[in-house]
């Protein structure tokens, strides 16, 4: 057996894999953080061995709670991500498989990759209504990606930013449902929605941090979701020349996409606690939801974060910078690690594909509450 992750996104740590059995494996720290969660590697030689992957370090994990419940997706050609038994027993995480294939791929969850990421751009600027820009560069030197999506000077303006974290690929599996949908010309709500705005999308917020294996860090260590009160050059470019690209254009309607490591949910987080919340953007958020939930049952409104109290938001937050700045409504989308709890599918749990049908449902509800939503 051998045990590899020096691919794009990988990260695993083999203490010992002399015995199937009984693989021992660590999680390695994002680069400059104490951060680990997100694991992907590959294990070869391993057809018709019963396999019982340990990993060592997972009680340190950052968010312990996600183990909870959980179970690892596995891939033999990195295109159907199905789950396998997992467990935890407070101290290692116990992924156990026999593999039908000669290499079978392990991952905390659907991996996206860099590469995926630029097929995805690459096919969006074909198509005629989208626009590719490179915002600036990262710390790595890997390039900030934006997609323009209509006229430049149309009506309203719609931001939606994607995995700060990088190891929240559902994130960027959610943003290539929309984009599969934005490029197609027959499509009526997409085509009222392009009538009267310009959508601006960020794919990836987090290069560095998808490349090298992180889980929600970029490569110096910085949580990208703490820094849009003041990016900086040396800390968090990403973030500087994305806030730069909304300053220029302006913003009356933002998403920003995430997933959750504990809860087994679909649900948004608003931004309760800005200096700027008010009655009305009380009913917008709660219109965009119900409307939401009733387009898809994988989304629901009983579930998420408590609410900040009057005054307590975190400004550093993207959601809660934009929507103060900008006097818009901005949301917070988060999926799930796991399953969708009450619609749960027991083969994939909550998938690439399911993400990319709430992204769909997303523009759904946007068009039904165009009116109440968007402020111009």
């Amino acid at each position: 057996m051998i045990i590899s992750s020096q691919f794009d996104g990988g990260n695993i740590e083999c203490v010992d894999s002399s015995d199937p059995g009984r693989v021992l494996l660590n999680i390695r720290n994002d680069n400059q953080s104490d951060f680990y969660q997100w694991f992907y590697f590959r294990a070869s030689n391993v057809r018709d061995l019963d396999c019982r992957y340990l990993v060592g370090n997972a009680a340190g994990a950052a968010y312990q709670k996600g183990w909870q419940d959980y179970r690892a997706v596995a891939s033999y050609d990195r295109e159907f991500w199905f789950r396998v038994d997992t467990s935890f027993d407070g101290e290692n995480l116990v992924i156990e498989h026999n593999s039908c294939e000669d290499q079978v791929y392990f991952a905390y969850f659907a991996p996206y990759s860099m590469e995926r990421h630029a097929d995805l751009l690459a096919f969006a600027q074909t198509s005629e209504r989208c626009q590719a820009e490179t915002l600036g560069l990262t710390l790595d030197g890997q390039s900030m990606d934006c997609l323009r999506f209509g006229e430049q000077d149309a009506g309203a303006k719609i931001w939606i930013v994607a995995r700060q974290h990088p190891g929240e690929t559902m994130a960027e599996w959610w943003m290539e449902g929309l984009i599969n949908r934005l490029v197609d010309h027959s499509d009526p709500v997409v085509n009222a929605i392009l009538d009267k705005a310009v959508i601006y999308l960020v794919p990836n917020m987090n290069p560095d941090g998808s490349r090298r294996g992180h889980l929600r860090t970029n490569a110096v260590g910085s949580n990208l979701n703490r820094e849009w009160d003041n990016p900086t050059a040396e800390k968090s470019p990403e973030v500087l020349c994305v806030l730069d690209k909304i300053s220029q254009t302006g913003l009356d309607f933002g998403l920003d996409v995430h997933g959750d490591e504990a809860l087994p949910y679909n649900f948004i987080a608003g931004t309760e606690g800005i200096p700027g919340w008010n009655r009305e953007r009380q009913q917008q958020l709660e219109l965009f939801k119900m409307t939401l939930a009733n387009l898809n049952p994988d989304f629901q409104v009983e579930h998420g974060y408590p609410p900040n109290s009057a005054g307590n938001a975190n400004m550093s937050y993207c959601s809660n910078s934009l929507a103060q700045r900008f006097g818009a409504l901005v949301m917070t989308l988060e999926m799930p690690f796991k399953d969708a709890s009450g619609t749960s599918d027991a083969v994939q749990g909550w998938s690439p594909e399911r993400c990319g049908r709430l992204a769909h449902s997303c523009l759904d509800a946007l068009h039904l509450c165009w009116d109440q939503v968007i402020n111009r």
